[in-house]
């Protein structure tokens, strides 16, 4: 298998848990209660497997199997969790050659591939279709575990026997919507050999788009055979001014994923600074760190704090961010989202573990900075309500001993100060 750039790039920032896996073939069939174990050699990592039970006998463990494959499809990750802990094998496969690993991933279940894949499941196990997960994942236009495969270092070019690599799929059995278009850029960006033919009509991928009149995936690929002369200058360039398919062809070329500029800003936090979300996805699904510092001490998710937007905290929510980072206000991300009235990142933000009652270094709360920074106004209203529906304190005083109520009174923010008093401040 080839060891492309992208790989070496992130290979060594890349964790077993962190990488998923392997998909369903969408167009198998349901599946069967009859089943009959496969080969459970993995080639992930056992760290963080779950501790197994007293070893069941034969029977048992059929029996523990097959429910593990209904629990799949169900999507039951704490049922899954005590069978794999019970002695399940999460390679054993049905009458249709499908895992729990393989459900999981086909299915887009995150949580369930994640367990499959810190017990032992087979990167590179095949489908009735003689295809891989990323196969599988690509035709469905699931760009995130597309990623995390390919950082798995799952064969990128396989061929399955319909004749077709990953990206044919994607193109042939998918569309030109945004799912589509992300997972052929990770793709592209991972190095797959855009130069194929499919084994049915001998037409490359580029060819079959051109074909549909698939713009976005047409200009993906075309731009995947221009020279990249500078791959970190170019992937810092394409961050910041959103053009993702140069950053595909960027990474492609060689680019480090976590390459910094002059200030210590990566290509994440540049495509977050202006909100660039369809190219911040493409480097979230390929592993760059939502907790990466630069020279004042933002980090992506911190970012997401002071632009407010919610699709690029959800994205990054959906890779774990640190929640408790502070800037070098010695603040939360819902501290300076508060004091600018981003009542729906506020409202979203809140219902994380993150700490509401955090105090930075002005000695401010989020609810403090809402009515002490705010302008009264609609917005901060709705900041005001969330953070106490959400756990917020409004007994915590300022520095001089003055209470969000007290500050909301002197300000004539008649409304915040009767939703406080409501709250019980």
């Amino acid at each position: 298998m080839t060891n492309t750039p992208l790989r070496r790039s992130v290979a060594a920032s890349v964790t077993a848990s962190a990488v998923l896996a392997v998909l369903l073939a969408g167009c198998a069939a349901a599946p069967e209660e009859a089943a009959k174990p496969s080969p459970s050699t993995s080639s992930a990592s056992s760290a963080g497997t779950e501790p197994a039970r007293d070893t069941p006998d034969p029977e048992e463990r059929q029996r523990m199997n097959e429910e593990l494959i209904r629990a799949a499809w169900d999507n039951d990750v704490a049922r899954a969790r005590q069978l794999v802990r019970a002695g399940a094998d999460v390679n054993y496969a049905d009458d249709t050659q499908q895992s729990a690993y393989l459900i999981a991933a086909s299915e887009g279940y995150v949580d369930l591939l994640d367990l499959t894949l810190r017990n032992g499941a087979e990167i590179n196990a095949k489908d009735s279709y003689n295809g891989t997960a990323l196969i599988r994942a690509a035709e469905r236009g699931h760009a995130d575990i597309v990623g995390r495969l390919v950082q798995a270092r799952i064969d990128l070019d396989h061929v399955n026997n319909l004749g077709w690599t990953a990206l044919h799929e994607a193109v042939v059995l998918g569309d030109d919507g945004p799912d589509a278009a992300d997972t052929v850029r990770v793709l592209v960006a991972a190095g797959v050999d855009i130069s194929i033919e499919a084994g049915r009509d001998g037409r490359t991928a580029l060819e079959h788009a051109e074909e549909r009149g698939f713009d976005a995936i047409v200009s993906t690929l075309r731009t995947a055979s221009a020279e990249v002369a500078d791959g970190d200058q170019q992937l810092l360039r394409a961050a910041a001014s959103g053009d993702t398919d140069s950053a595909a062809a960027a990474l492609r070329g060689g680019a480090d994923l976590e390459t910094r500029d002059g200030n210590r800003r990566t290509p994440l936090l540049l495509a977050v600074t202006d909100d660039h979300l369809e190219t911040a996805r493409l480097l979230v699904h390929l592993g760059a760190d939502p907790d990466a510092l630069d020279g004042q001490h933002d980090t992506p998710w911190l970012v997401t704090g002071v632009t407010g937007s919610v699709p690029m905290a959800e994205l990054l929510l959906s890779v774990d961010p640190d929640l408790t980072v502070r800037n070098r206000y010695g603040g939360l991300s819902i501290i300076p989202a508060s004091e600018r009235g981003h009542a729906d990142y506020v409202a979203r933000v809140a219902r994380t573990e993150i700490d509401v009652d955090h105090v930075n270094d002005l000695g401010w709360t989020a609810l403090l900075e809402a009515v002490v920074l705010g302008e009264g106004s609609d917005r901060w209203q709705r900041v005001v309500r969330s953070l106490l529906e959400n756990g917020a304190d409004p007994s915590i005083a300022d520095r001089d001993g003055v209470t969000p109520l007290k500050h909301a009174r002197n300000r004539g923010f008649t409304e915040i100060a009767r939703i406080i008093e409501r709250s019980g401040g």
